[in-house]
This record gives C-alpha cells, sequence and structure tokens, in this order.
C-alpha cells in the first residue's frame, strides 16, 4: 500500500472540498517557492469546508487518498499498517516535511528521518468509540492547511517533528456501532469480530502468559508497525469519559480499581497528561460530569489508569515496557458515539489540546551516540537517566530523544564494545530539549565473535526489564563495567548523615531517608531505603533488610553498607544486575544500628570492647527477648525501636554485618541448656542455604579458617556455622527477627579486626560486594504470590502460610501477599484465615528464582441458612460524596496512609508545656473563639472545686443533630496525676481545627464525624499534682479524696446524690446520651492499652471488637505493640501487643469504661501514655509525635464497623429499635431509624427488633478497610398474643358472629314485650341527656386511660429502659 495516495480514482467531489482546506502561501522547509500546486490551493482557498462528519471505512479511505494527493509534495504519505479481520485497511496518515519520493525497498510509510521525534496518534482502538475518526481527520486538514499557508507555529512543528495519524484501528466494529449510542458495549461495535477488545489483547508487564495474537490481527499489525519503527509519543484516543490516563494501566494485584500503579516516568506521563487535559475546557476542570458518574473527579483532569480501574493487556502499557515511547490514553467525551451536530463543538474542546500534545515530544533531552574514532551513529545505543529505572535506545544514526521534565540529571550512553559515558548535572528547561551528544570509545578488549551482530541486531525495546532476579551472578566477562564506589573513608555521626542526605537528595527518584528513632544520646537511626518507588510497599514485592554497627566497635558493616548504598545509587539505570535488583526488591540499609558506640570506640581496635555496647552500657545483641532465656536487662532505646520497626514492614530476609571474625552464623543463637551445641531452627536447610550464598562469594570466608593468628584452631567449614554450636548467645537479634517476624536473618563476621584502619576499606568492599548483592538476590527464592477473597478477590491480610513438615508459618501483608523462602524441592503449602476455608496446593521449588502460587479462599459460611440475608460489605456508593469518602478511609487504613496525611498538614503544632486549669480554659475558649463554625465549647458540669469540666465538640455542624454520622469522643485527665493525656488531647483539638480546609484528609473527618474532647476530668487533682513525679499519687484522686474511675457504679440512679460531681456530670451529660460509636480514655503510669472490663468477669461480651480497637491504637504506636512498657519496678512486664483485658492488668470496680460498655452502649479502651505519670514538659513533643498517629487512627477507625438505617416498608424510620449483634451486645437506632456499631473484622450476625415488627436477621461481613451498610425493613408482625395472626382473625371473626347473633336475640325478646313496658321506657326517655353526658365521659376518660398507657409504655423509666436493654 506503500503508493496507495497515487494511481488512484477519487471519489467525485472530495478533491476540490480537500483542496479547500490548504491555505496559501506554501512555504518549504525555509523559505518555500510558490509552485503551481500553491496557486490551486490559492484558488479553491475561498470555497467553504466541508462540515465535520463520520465517514465510513471506504469513505475514509477516499478522503485521505484526496488529502494526501492534495497536498504539497514531500508533505503527507499514505499508507496502510495491516488488515482488519473483514480485511479493511487500517491506515496511516504520515504528515512531516521533506519526505523523498517513494522507494520499493523502504518500509511502508517510508523510513524515518534522523533526528526527528516520532508521535502518533491512534483512535476508534474501540469501534463504537469513533470521535477520534473525524478528530484526526481535520487535523491533518488543518495541519496541511497551516503549513500551505504558513502557518509560524505548524511549519516549525512539521519541520521538527514526524507525526503519524491512525485514525481507525477497528473499522470492522466501528461499522456495527450506532451514532448517538452514548453507553456502548460489546454489541455496539466496542469489540472486533472476533468479539475481541483490542485493549486488552496486548501483551501485558503484570501477564502470566504471552497473549495470543490471531484473533487480533488489528493488534499484531500495530505491534509490528511499532517494531519498525521508534515512536517517542503516542496518543490512545477513546471516549467514555473526560480525561487523561497514564500508565500504569494495571497492577501486580489486578484489584478492580483504587491502586496507583506507578512507572519509572511517573513525573513526565502525569506532565504530559495535564499538557492536554490543561487546554481542554472540560478536561481541565477535573469534572467531566458523565451521566450516571456525575460525582466522578479527576484532580487536574488526569489519572493514573490502574488508580481509575485496570486494565490488563492494554495499549498504552505495551508502548511504554516494550518500547521507546510514551503512550497516555485520551477519554475525549461522555458519549462514546456523540451526534455528528456535536462534532464542531468536540474540534473546538480538542484542538489546542492535541497541538499542545504533540509539540511536548520535544522536552527532555536529545542528541546523537556516535563512535570517537570513526563518527558513526551507534544503533541501539542504551541511554539511561540516573534514578529513573527506564532506558531508551538510540535510532540507526544514533540519534536519541529521551523526554524528562525540567530538572537536573545525570544521563549515561552505552553499548556492547564502547565504554560508557556519563554527563552529569545536565540541565532540562520547560521548552525545546536539551542537546547532549555523546562520543564513546571503543574497548581495547578483543571483541568477542558475535559483538557485531549484537551491535547491529535490534535491541530489545528497553535495555533494561523489570524482570524477576536470578540467584546467579553476572558473566564476569561482560563488557559493561559498574561504577565503584570512591568514599573510603571512616564515617563518624555527622559525616554519615550528610552522606545518607546527599545521597537522598542527589537520587531522590530511587531512594528515602528515613529515622527509627534514636539513640540514647539522641542520634537518628537512619535508614536507606533504595527502591524504584520508594516510601511505597509494591504489592508483590519482597522486602530486604541490612543492618551494621549494632556493636560501635564493629565499624566494617557501617562502611560496607554505606558504600552499597552509593553503589546502587549510581549504578541503577546502567548496570543491569543493579538495576533489577532495585526494581524488584525494596532494600532497607541502617548503617549503624549503635551510633553512640561507634563515637567512643577507637580505630585500630582489633578485638577491644571500647565502644561494643550503647551510652547505657547494655550489649544490643543481648537485649531481645529470647525463647529460651529470660533477658533481665530492660530493653534500650535502640533495641525497642529497631523491634517496632521489623513490625512495621514485611521484611523476608535480612542480615546483621558484625566484626571480630570472618563467617556467616545462623540461628538459632542459643539453646534451652545454654552450652555450645547445635541448635536447629526448623528451617535449617533455607538457613545454610542463606549462608552459603554470602560466604561461597567471599573466597577468605569460603575457605573457613579465618583469623588463623588470633584462634589457630577455629575452622568453619565453607565459612557458615550454626550460633549456638559457635557459641551461645541469649537475647540475639538474629533469632528474634525468625521466631517474631516473617524474616529470616543471619549473622555476618566480616573480619577478623573490628575497626581497621581506614587504608583498608577498598579491600573489604572488593572482597564483600558480590557477597552483598548475591545474598540479597536470595530474598526471590522460595515462593510468594497473594491469598485473596473468593468473592471480591482483594488481598486477605494476616492469612498463614504452613508448608508441611516445616514449623514455622509465615503470614500475609496489607495486600495478601507473601513470601517463604524454600531450598528447591516438592512442598505441600497451605494457605489458611479466620473465617475461611483453608486451601492446600503441591509445588515445586527450583533453584532458577521464586515459584509464584496465589491462594483464592472461600469465607467458612459463605452458605446462609434459608431465610436469612447475607450482607457483603455494601457501603452506599451510589452517592459521589459517599464514595469519595469511602476511598478516603481506605486509603488512611493502607499502609503509611496516615503517615502521608500528617506529612501533607500543617507541623506547627507541638505540645511545649503543661497547662494549669486556667491555661486550659483560655486555650479552649481561644479555640472556640478561633474557629467558630467548627467548635462548640460547653460545661458538662463542675468539680468539687467548682471548676469547669470543659467539653468541646469539633464539628462541621457543631450545634445540629446529626444521627447519620459517628460520634467518638476522647476523655482525659480522669487521674490528675497523669496530665500527658490532656496536653496530648489539646495538640489533638488545635491540629484538627488549624488543618481544617487546609488539609483535604482532615477536613473530610471533621465533616463526616463529631467528635467530643473532655481534655480534664479531674480539674481539682491536676491543680495539686508536680511535675516529674513519675510514681507521685498526688492529684491522682478528686478533692474529696475519691479515684474517679472507681465511682462509675452501676446502680448510677439509686445512689446519684452521692455520686461524686465529675462523675456524675459525664455520666449524664455524655455517657447516657447513648450517642457515641467509640470511646479512647488516656491516662498514664505504663505504655499499653486495656480493654473492657475491669471488673472481674467470666465472659466478655465483642471481646474481639473490644481488642481490635484496642491493638489498632496499639499497632500505631511505633513501640506500644511491642508489649513491652520497660517501667521501673516491671522492667519484665510482657504484655503481647501491648493489649491487655482491664480486669487481668488491673482488676478495680466501678471504671468509667465499664460503665460505657454497659450503659452507654459503647466501647471504650483506656491508654496508658506512658510509664512516668507526669514527665517533665521537655518529653512532650517526643509524647505527641508516638501518640498521634495512634489518636488519628481512632478517627479512621470510627467510620467502620456497621452503619445501619431501620424502616418499615413504607419507609418510615424506626428509632429505639433494639439492634442484637451476635446474639449478646445490643445498640438501638437514633433519630432517623440510624445505628451504627464497630465491629472486629468478619462475619457478625444481626438481629433487629421492634414492636409490632417481624424479628429481621442478617449476616455481615465487616472489613478491615471500609464501612459496611445494612438497609434493613421491617415487615408488620404476624404475631398476636404470641399466636399467629390469621388464627386471631378467624376466632375474633367467629366472636363477632356469636355476639351479633346474640344480640338479635335479646332485641327480639324486648319487642315482644314493648307493649308492657311502655311507660317504663317513657320515663327513661326523660332522662336521656343525663345518659348520654353519662355516657360520653365513661368514653372518653376510658380514651385517656388507654392513651396514657400507651405513653407510659414509651416513657419508662430510664433506669427501667436500661436495664432492659441490658438484659
Amino acid at each position: 500500500m506503500a503508493s496507495a495516495a497515487r494511481g488512484l480514482r477519487l471519489m467525485p467531489g472530495l478533491l476540490p472540498l480537500l483542496c479547500a482546506l490548504l491555505l496559501p502561501p506554501l512555504p518549504s522547509l525555509q523559505s518555500p517557492a510558490r509552485g503551481p500546486h500553491i496557486k490551486k490551493a490559492e484558488a479553491a482557498a475561498a470555497a467553504p469546508g466541508e462540515a465535520l462528519r463520520y465517514l465510513h471505512s471506504a469513505e475514509l479511505g477516499e478522503a485521505l487518498r484526496a488529502l494526501a494527493a492534495a497536498a504539497p509534495p514531500g508533505l503527507v504519505r499514505l499508507f496502510s499498517i495491516g488488515q482488519s479481520v473483514e480485511n479493511r485497511p487500517l491506515w496511516v496518515l504520515r504528515l512531516t516535511a521533506g519526505l523523498g519520493p517513494e522507494r520499493p525497498d523502504e518500509p511502508a510509510g517510508g523510513a524515518a528521518l534522523p533526528g526527528r521525534p516520532q508521535v502518533k496518534l491512534v483512535g476508534n482502538m474501540h469501534g463504537d468509540e469513533p470521535l477520534a475518526r473525524p478528530l484526526l481527520l481535520r487535523l491533518a486538514w488543518e495541519l496541511v492547511r497551516g503549513w500551505a499557508g504558513g502557518d509560524e507555529r505548524i511549519v516549525r512543528l512539521l519541520n521538527t517533528t514526524d507525526l503519524y495519524l491512525l485514525p481507525s484501528l477497528n473499522p470492522d466494529g466501528f461499522e456495527r456501532a450506532q451514532e448517538g449510542n452514548c453507553g456502548g458495549g460489546a454489541e455496539g461495535g466496542r469489540e472486533n469480530s472476533h468479539g475481541r477488545d483490542l485493549n486488552r489483547s496486548f501483551p501485558d508487564q503484570f501477564g502470566d502468559a504471552e497473549p495470543n495474537l490471531e484473533p487480533v490481527p488489528e493488534v499484531q499489525a500495530l505491534i509490528d508497525w511499532m517494531r519498525r519503527n521508534r515512536f517517542l509519543l503516542s496518543g490512545n484516543l477513546h471516549g467514555g469519559s473526560v480525561v487523561a490516563s497514564y500508565p500504569y494501566d494495571d497492577s501486580p494485584t489486578h484489584r478492580p480499581t483504587g491502586v496507583y500503579s506507578k512507572s519509572a516516568d511517573d513525573e513526565v506521563f502525569r506532565y504530559l497528561a495535564k499538557a492536554y487535559a490543561s487546554h481542554h475546557p472540560i478536561m481541565r476542570t477535573g469534572k467531566p460530569n458523565c451521566p450516571g458518574e456525575e460525582g466522578e473527579t479527576f484532580p487536574d483532569g488526569i489519572t493514573n489508569g490502574a488508580q481509575w480501574y485496570d486494565v490488563e493487556g492494554g495499549m498504552q502499557d505495551y508502548n511504554y515496557v516494550w518500547a521507546n515511547c510514551f503512550e497516555i490514553t485520551l477519554e475525549l467525551s461522555c458519549c462514546k458515539y456523540p451526534p455528528t451536530s456535536e462534532l464542531p463543538k468536540e474540534w473546538e474542546n480538542n484542538r489546542e489540546s492535541l497541538l499542545a500534545f504533540i509539540e511536548k515530544v520535544h522536552i527532555g533531552v536529545k542528541g546523537f551516540v556516535r563512535d570517537a574514532i570513526t563518527g558513526a551513529g551507534l544503533d541501539n545505543a542504551t541511554i539511561a537517566v540516573a534514578g529513573i529505572a527506564h532506558n531508551i535506545t538510540a535510532g540507526k544514526f544514533g540519534d536519541f530523544h529521551r523526554l524528562l521534565v525540567p530538572g537536573t540529571y545525570n544521563v549515561t550512553a552505552f553499548v556492547m564494545g564502547y565504554t560508557p559515558v556519563t554527563k552529569e548535572n545536565i540541565e532540562v528547561k520547560e521548552g525545546d530539549a536539551t542537546e547532549v551528544n555523546f562520543s564513546l570509545q571503543p574497548t581495547v578488549m578483543p571483541p568477542t565473535p558475535n559483538v557485531t551482530q549484537l551491535t547491529a541486531a535490534p535491541s530489545p525495546v528497553t535495555a533494561i526489564t523489570p524482570t524477576s532476579v536470578q540467584a546467579e551472578a553476572p558473566n564476569p566477562t561482560s563488557v559493561h563495567q559498574p561504577i565503584q564506589p570512591v568514599d573510603f573513608r571512616h564515617h563518624h555521626f555527622s559525616d554519615m548523615e550528610i552522606f545518607l542526605r546527599r545521597y537522598a537528595n542527589e537520587y531522590p527518584n530511587i531512594t528515602r531517608l528515613y529515622s527509627v528513632g534514636k539513640s540514647v544520646e539522641l542520634r537518628e537511626l537512619y535508614v536507606m531505603e533504595i527502591s524504584d518507588n520508594p516510601g511505597v510497599h509494591e504489592a508483590g514485592e519482597p522486602e530486604f533488610k541490612y543492618i551494621g554497627n549494632m556493636h560501635g566497635n564493629e565499624v566494617v558493616g557501617r562502611e560496607l553498607l554505606l558504600n552499597l548504598i552509593e553503589y546502587l545509587c549510581k549504578n541503577f539505570g546502567t548496570d543491569p544486575e543493579v538495576t533489577d535488583l532495585v526494581q524488584s526488591t525494596r532494600i532497607h540499609i541502617m548503617p549503624s544500628m549503635n551510633p553512640d558506640g561507634y563515637e567512643k570506640s577507637q580505630e585500630g581496635d582489633k578485638g577491644g570492647t571500647v565502644g561494643r555496647n550503647n551510652s547505657n552500657n547494655y550489649d544490643l545483641n543481648r537485649n531481645f527477648p529470647d525463647q529460651f532465656v529470660h533477658v533481665t536487662d530492660p530493653p534500650q532505646p535502640e533495641t525497642r525501636a529497631v523491634m517496632a520497626w521489623l513490625k512495621s514492614y514485611p521484611f523476608v530476609l535480612s542480615a546483621n554485618l558484625h566484626g571480630g571474625s570472618l563467617v556467616v552464623n545462623y540461628p538459632f543463637d542459643d539453646d534451652e541448656q545454654g552450652i555450645a551445641i547445635y541448635s536447629k531452627s526448623p528451617d535449617d536447610a533455607v538457613f545454610q542455604k542463606l549462608a552459603l550464598a554470602y560466604s561461597k562469594e567471599n573466597a577468605e570466608m569460603y575457605q573457613g579458617s579465618p583469623c588463623k593468628d588470633m584462634y589457630p584452631t577455629e575452622y568453619f567449614p565453607h565459612g557458615i556455622t550454626n550460633g549456638a554450636q559457635w557459641y551461645n548467645v541469649p537475647g540475639g537479634m538474629q533469632d528474634w527477627n525468625y521466631l517474631h517476624t516473617n524474616c529470616f536473618e543471619v549473622t555476618i563476621e566480616l573480619g577478623c579486626v573490628k575497626y581497621p584502619k581506614a587504608e583498608e576499606l577498598p579491600k573489604y568492599w572488593a572482597q564483600n560486594r558480590r557477597s552483598l548483592l548475591q545474598f540479597m538476590k536470595q530474598v526471590h527464592q522460595g515462593v510468594w504470590g497473594f491469598v485473596l477473597d473468593a468473592v471480591d478477590k482483594r488481598g486477605i491480610l494476616n492469612a498463614t502460610i504452613s508448608v508441611a513438615d516445616i514449623n514455622h508459618p509465615v503470614t500475609t501483608y496489607k495486600d495478601g501477599d507473601f513470601w517463604r523462602l524454600l531450598v528447591p524441592g516438592m512442598y505441600k503449602i497451605t494457605a489458611s484465615a479466620r473465617g475461611y476455608d483453608p486451601v492446600t496446593k503441591v509445588v515445586e521449588v527450583d533453584s532458577k528464582g521464586g515459584v509464584q502460587v496465589n491462594f483464592t479462599l472461600s469465607r467458612t459460611d459463605s452458605k446462609v441458612e434459608e431465610g436469612k440475608v447475607l450482607v457483603l460489605n455494601t457501603p452506599d456508593t451510589s452517592n459521589p460524596n459517599e464514595k469519595e469518602f469511602e476511598t478516603l478511609i481506605k486509603d488512611l487504613s493502607a499502609e503509611n496512609g496516615l503517615e502521608r496525611l500528617l506529612l501533607t498538614s500543617s507541623r506547627d503544632v507541638a505540645p511545649y508545656r503543661y497547662r494549669p486549669y486556667k491555661d486550659l480554659s483560655e486555650f479552649l475558649r481561644g479555640l472556640y473563639l478561633n474557629y467558630p463554625h467548627i467548635t462548640n465549647l460547653t460545661s458538662l458540669g463542675q468539680s468539687v472545686e467548682f471548676r469547669q469540666i470543659w467539653s468541646l465538640e469539633i464539628s462541621n455542624k457543631p450545634n445540629e443533630s446529626e444521627p447519620e454520622e459517628p460520634k467518638i469522643r476522647f476523655v482525659a485527665g480522669i487521674h490528675g496525676n497523669a496530665p500527658v493525656g490532656t496536653e496530648l488531647l489539646l495538640t489533638l483539638a488545635e491540629f484538627l481545627c488549624m488543618n481544617y480546609k487546609k488539609n483535604a484528609a482532615v477536613t473530610k473527618l471533621i465533616d463526616r464525624t463529631r467528635i467530643v474532647i473532655v481534655p480534664s476530668l479531674n480539674p481539682d487533682g491536676r491543680e495539686i499534682a508536680q511535675e516529674r513525679g513519675c510514681t507521685s499519687m498526688i492529684g491522682q484522686t478528686n478533692a474529696h479524696g475519691k479515684d474517679l474511675d472507681t465511682d462509675f457504679t452501676s446502680n448510677y440512679t439509686r445512689y446519684s446524690a452521692a455520686r461524686e460531681p465529675e462523675t456524675k456530670a459525664i455520666m449524664e451529660n455524655l455517657i447516657l446520651k447513648q450517642d457515641f460509636s467509640l470511646s479512647v480514655a488516656l491516662d498514664g503510669g505504663s505504655l499499653l492499652v486495656t480493654y473492657p472490663y475491669d471488673k472481674p468477669t467470666q465472659s466478655v461480651e465483642n471481646k474481639e471488637t473490644l481488642k481490635h480497637l484496642a491493638s489498632l491504637y496499639a499497632n500505631n504506636h511505633p513501640v506500644m505493640h511491642l508489649g513491652q512498657p520497660g517501667c521501673p519496678n516491671k522492667s519484665d512486664e510482657n504484655i503481647p501487643g501491648g493489649v491487655i483485658r482491664g480486669s487481668e492488668w488491673h482488676s478495680h470496680l466501678g471504671s468509667m469504661k465499664d460503665f460505657s460498655v454497659t450503659f452507654g452502649h459503647c466501647p471504650e479502651i483506656t491508654v496508658y501514655t506512658g510509664c512516668c505519670y507526669f514527665p517533665s514538659a521537655g518529653q512532650l513533643p517526643g509524647l505527641w509525635a508516638d501518640h498521634r498517629k495512634s489518636l488519628l487512627s481512632m478517627l479512621v477507625e470510627v467510620h467502620k464497623g456497621v452503619h445501619g438505617i431501620v424502616q418499615d416498608k413504607s419507609g418510615r424510620a424506626i428509632s429505639k429499635a433494639a439492634i442484637v449483634l451476635n446474639e449478646g451486645l445490643r445498640v438501638y437506632t437514633k433519630e432517623g431509624g440510624y445505628f451504627h456499631v464497630l465491629l472486629a473484622p468478619g462475619f457478625h450476625s444481626i438481629d433487629a427488633i421492634a414492636s409490632g415488627y417481624q424479628q429481621k436477621h442478617v449476616k455481615v461481613f465487616v472489613r478491615d478497610d471500609a464501612p459496611s451498610s445494612v438497609f434493613i425493613i421491617f415487615d408488620t408482625e404476624n404475631r398476636i398474643f404470641g399466636l399467629p395472626r390469621e388464627l386471631v382473625i378467624t376466632v375474633a371473626g367467629a366472636s363477632m358472629s356469636a355476639l351479633v347473633l346474640t344480640a338479635c336475640i335479646i332485641w327480639c325478646v324486648c319487642s315482644i314485650k314493648s307493649n308492657r313496658h311502655k311507660d317504663g321506657f317513657h320515663r327513661l326517655r326523660q332522662h336521656h341527656d343525663d345518659y348520654e353526658d353519662e355516657i360520653r365521659m365513661m368514653s372518653t376518660g376510658s380514651k385517656k386511660s388507654l392513651l396514657s398507657h400507651e405513653f407510659q409504655d414509651e416513657t419508662d423509666t430510664e433506669e427501667e429502659t436500661l436495664y432492659s436493654s441490658k438484659h
């Protein structure tokens, strides 16, 4: 079809119409001469242009031929890239200045032009979305006309850009589609003639298998065309919304929506998408307002594809992953097939966007890669940008163009047989690309036989692709040489800190520097994360860590890890091994766990102990909880910080780098007998393989006879040893990793000298570089995969993965992803989870890398008894605001969700002093006066000494009743000697107020929650308490000497007069309102959370929910969840998970939390904020930093559980209906029929009971990241007096009939005797009026009596109501 534009008969009338669109004067590339064809165009210029309309395939072909024939020579070329299923041609129109005559040896469309970037626009991929067909044809006309008329912008564009327009990729589908069909679908022509969706038919980076392209010749044709060219930029034009979507279009989990699947060039794609959207009058608003999706919004008019919805096998991802091409998908109109009358408007909406988008092909860097000796262009040279894991390749002439957003970059060019060249600090500005040329020197080594062939052959689309990392090392004869570290010296803390900040600043796309805590001397415990998506756990990607310098005087590991950071950063994007590793693994590197000890140690120390321990003189590697020995040393800040860190990330593999010998030591590190004996773990084979992976790459270590001058008899076969067999180490970190997390850790001794001289450091790097890399790769061995819910296909958190005959299960992470290290062999693997049926699979593991094994679990009680309803997480998402808020709750519940909220919020809020009563009152008044629209300050009552018990409500409507919104209360200061909670709540209140309308998440939480803060319940006790009184009881009680947390007795109505005023105030004005969904009380004296009951009791209703709420708070605290408060005189106290039932910790009667649950129908947890009751004010900022995430998590959690509405069939809301949960816990519907109850994730049964209605029973599944909604409609009660309604009605009818018959008989008898008693009846009539009055009064009294009884039933005494509720 190369000559399709010539020698063909044109449809009558098309050529004059096309000519009419070409305006004078016509320039050449620089200064055009006016030829005969220009005069022809000028003569026709005044004729009106043809109106926009849809053309069928034959008409479209004719129109394109006419345009090509009428265009100036050398500007347009028409060709076909293939045919559809029904043999319709797939036309492409090429537009660029300077095209030579067609040659038979050229590919269809002609050869590429050196240095001119190629852009393509593809339309009508879905046959029923044809808007691109007329728009691209009109665009072609405009470009030809503009070029011919000398339009400066278009002349520049076509002189510098190679543009390809493909109006219809699915012409068969278009022929079946119907104009005006806005919804589309398979029946309407969306798919090709084989019934295949073309945008689900491309190879996918996250797909399991190569797709079959036989049913989709259109896709095959497009792929072949792309392989023949080097497209740089592309747009895929669709319909059905108004938004610009960018890669990735799907994710490894393939969740239907909500997963931001970030590509390496996310910034570039966002920039390109905004370039289109910002010029489109509707798209740029972000609110398409499409019918049925009126609430759908896209900030800036753009969206990540997978975040919108998952598209597996899409074209835009194929362009990026398998080509040099950056493609975005453009949804142009809400209506998929808009009427012809709308086309002029659609053209005006999209004209400028199309031009602006095409122009963006010129951003970034461009240039040539040439042979430094011959000057010849180097075909297929790889262009790598440091920090961006996506390389491109140069064209046939060595020409390249790399799209980049404005910034400063280091760019490397390399090709087989040449020395790589890096150009540093290249500045990319807005507008045209920065020109960068490379001259590469041939290597002096003799070429291998295949070098010429390899250099000339087409390379893979990208030199580096995100494949799984293999365990084998790269070929040592590889031409490419990685960049080695140059920073060999000992780094003291300040120097190390600057080093880490420098690399985090220079490589922001692959690094994240963070701290997990502080040392005794308050030095940060830094960690450098290195990943292609730093700060995010990517589902399915394992996490790895290295820890160095645990013993302060063992410094080699510290320096090696700094070398490793430099090596990974500098080689990412240029070295395939490093790039594969960073792309497939989330790497965390802690160079120093004991920075204080390091500062005390001395260079040259060979085997000493100065600086070994931390500043409290404790050995950190004897400080972890142990399985065989009770560790009596108090947990150190460094130990606690690391344990919290390990609980926060799903680490799979780890190494702890030490010094003093040369060996890899694996668990267990000790044994029950405390002697040097082989202590075998269940995964002994795995640990041996891991240890060997390191030692065999270190020749000296592998020999097994280190330190002969120090330990002449010591021998370690192959350089590895079982820890306990070497010597006993109770309280070691590696065993704690294995026993308390999913992480396998080994300890690596790096050399006989603990603190060698600086000049020896390069030797250590050379010996250990391969080992460090090889060990990291082991994280990909064994099995990995996902455990998914069979119903909604979402990942199951904390599912258990068990391997038969290996007593060591691991658990899944938040997306249901898991990793289980195993040696090669056959295994029976079982996935199980609470509430699900387990699934077992037989899996073969080989040595080539990880095997993916996915499990889909069905819920155990997914079958519901007859007559019962199953409700599965059915929040009301018909309302766009509801959908948006549900998404927010999910986002905040996800990993790092609350951290992101805190990072985007005002950071100026932190407590710095304690506020006595007067200051507290003024502070609260200040909040009320400064934020009157969202706060309401009231007094619940007064203390014994007449101080106000303040209550601050924060809500968008603080003075209005909103029963549909959940209500949460925070209470502090029940013990006056523990005022930390008071200051935390005041800070929380200010934080919320300051961020309202400033932070979107905080704003939405306040708009949808009623937050009540009672900062000080015992102000009298607080006034006499003493700062720094860590154990002082002064101020614990109120002014009467009463511990208020023993005053909430159950017989509150009987002894109300004797109750303390503080207790009475909060009981009557808060708790007994029974409208709270959650209560959080803050106290002091330990570091844990208790849940009801405080009183001794045999069983706890709703225990799982109460424990879940407490655990949620503890898990969001950096150390509370470790369960080791470490308080003085209780250093051995162990609280699993930091959560315990109140009666098991400190049993007492009359507690506020017990009263809240029993009589307020509200779950309450008590948070003990720290060991010291009244710490110094200087500790307040740290305490706020520790607790703020937990406090905010409560605001998120209160929106979960079950929300419901109870109505009758007529739609009338039923208030005061009893909602019985799991046949125990009871709550009541509020005004409007609303109820809300928090429940632990899992299945729960609900019974709804209301007088006069049939009881309703439903089952609901509660998720951990979203609310569940229940809509209950009552039927009228079908029983009367306990008997079936039909029987009662039948009996009543028979009774009425009998009464009527009796009345008739009596009347007849009376009639017979009527003549005998006329006189008597006459006298009766005389007093008729008197009798009527009496009867009327009796009747009225009867009615009043009935009504009174009815009202009495509805207004039972409060005590009766509560007791009936309780029982």
